[in-house]
């Protein structure tokens, strides 16, 4: 380890130094989901491509229906029935109207919708004559006019944006068929140590279940990034070693080690890869030993400690940011709120604490935070991480929080 703990500042700048954003590929739309676009979205084609109507009703001329009203009703002549989907642009003279439904594309002779609940009939009494009751608010009502959310250029996305259900959407709307998107990341989760066995086997006196790779698997992949290698290593031995060797060999871009990294007697990632990656401590708490490197051609090594909540809280810290850095990601870091603390907790003493936390939201108006178990931060907590939603993060250099201190809530789910 080296010598004086460092700022998480410092440490994360050291992470993202050693970052280069994966290649770029061509993707349908339809398979985008979740990738980091890579070049701004333009759209395509207007949006909306045609002037359309807004409502089911009638296309009418303003001037004919201006001075509608219950007490001096208009009559209109039906002259045309425009469903949506329809290319049809019939001309409309004086006292002539077109039934049209929503979306249909609004007769180039017509500038306002009347809808069918202001005239007599309604829907029931539409084609022939139709008794208009109430006048559109004025030219243009329930029209949608062609381009008025976005025209042919226009950059509906920045590249470095997340593309999620809503910006796909968009994208089909503007008439793009594929996006330019981030690679996505590969990542190797090797656990070490040797007291650890799968979930639901037997345990021996000193065994604990592995779940640690569960975690991570899980964590890098709502990051975006995919798991191509998860394995479990022992005390003893070149575990980590051949772990790198294999990661490499399936491709990783990243290798994520938990445990061996503290100061014992059994640490197996530092007593391995000493050469590739730097030991270090960091003033937080969970999560103060920590270690990073790179093999020569890129692949980032991690090695988070071996305590599930340290393990979790590190991989927040350091390793997401580093995961959508790879991908070309705009913004590395988690949304913060910033709430009163429901209760009163202790910190850790000259470190940053990243507590797992629970939002109370019961009062929609003030919405307060709590531990997520009654251990606080400690870091064999993994049974409260179920609980948590967030992460309550308190300066190094205050000593206490009590019941009503305003705090910062990192979100995580």
């Amino acid at each position: 380890m080296t010598g004086e703990p460092r700022e998480v500042e410092e440490q994360l700048t050291l992470v993202l130094s050693r970052v280069r954003p994966l290649e770029t590929t061509t993707v349908p739309v339809w398979a985008a989901l979740g990738r980091t676009l890579r070049e701004p979205l333009r759209a395509r084609v207007d949006i909306p491509v045609f002037d359309n109507s807004a409502m089911d009703g009638f296309a009418v001329r303003f001037e004919d229906v201006a001075d509608a009203a219950s007490d001096r009703p208009v009559r209109l002549r039906v002259v045309a029935d425009l469903p949506a989907g329809t290319s049809l642009d019939p001309p409309l003279g004086r006292g002539e109207a077109a039934r049209i439904m929503t979306g249909s594309p609004v007769p180039a002779d017509a500038d306002a919708i009347v809808p069918f609940e202001d005239t007599a009939g309604g829907l029931a009494d539409s084609l022939g004559e139709i008794v208009v009751e109430r006048a559109p608010r004025a030219p243009g009502a329930h029209i949608r006019r062609r381009g008025e959310d976005a025209v042919v250029g226009s950059e509906l996305l920045a590249a470095g944006v997340a593309l999620g259900a809503l910006q796909l959407g968009a994208a089909a709307a503007a008439g793009i068929a594929d996006v330019v998107v981030s690679r996505v990341p590969r990542v190797a989760v090797v656990s070490t140590g040797s007291e650890l066995v799968p979930p639901g086997h037997p345990l021996a006196h000193g065994q604990i279940p592995e779940s640690n790779s569960q975690l991570l698997v899980g964590l890098v992949t709502q990051a975006d990034a995919e798991v191509v290698l998860r394995l479990t290593v022992p005390d003893d031995g070149d575990g980590p070693v051949r772990a790198v060797a294999e990661a490499k060999a399936l491709g990783a871009d990243v290798v994520i080690f938990t445990g061996g990294v503290s100061a014992g007697a059994y640490e197996p990632v530092k007593r391995t890869l000493a050469g590739a990656m730097e030991f270090t401590k960091v003033r937080m708490q969970p999560g103060k030993p920590q270690g990073f490197g790179a093999t020569d051609d890129g692949m980032l090594l991690f090695g988070l400690p071996g305590n599930p909540v340290s393990a979790a809280v590190s991989f927040e810290v350091f390793v997401r940011p580093a995961l959508l850095a790879l991908q070309g990601r705009a913004d590395l870091q988690r949304s913060v709120l910033r709430l009163p603390a429901a209760t009163d907790w202790r910190t850790p003493p000259g470190r940053r604490q990243y507590l797992p936390a629970a939002i109370d939201r019961s009062d929609p108006a003030r919405w307060t935070v709590r531990p997520a178990t009654a251990g606080g931060s400690g870091s064999h907590l993994a049974g409260g991480l179920a609980r948590a939603e967030a992460y309550a993060v308190v300066a190094a250099e205050t000593d206490a929080v009590a019941a009503g201190d305003l705090v910062d809530v990192m979100l995580v789910a």
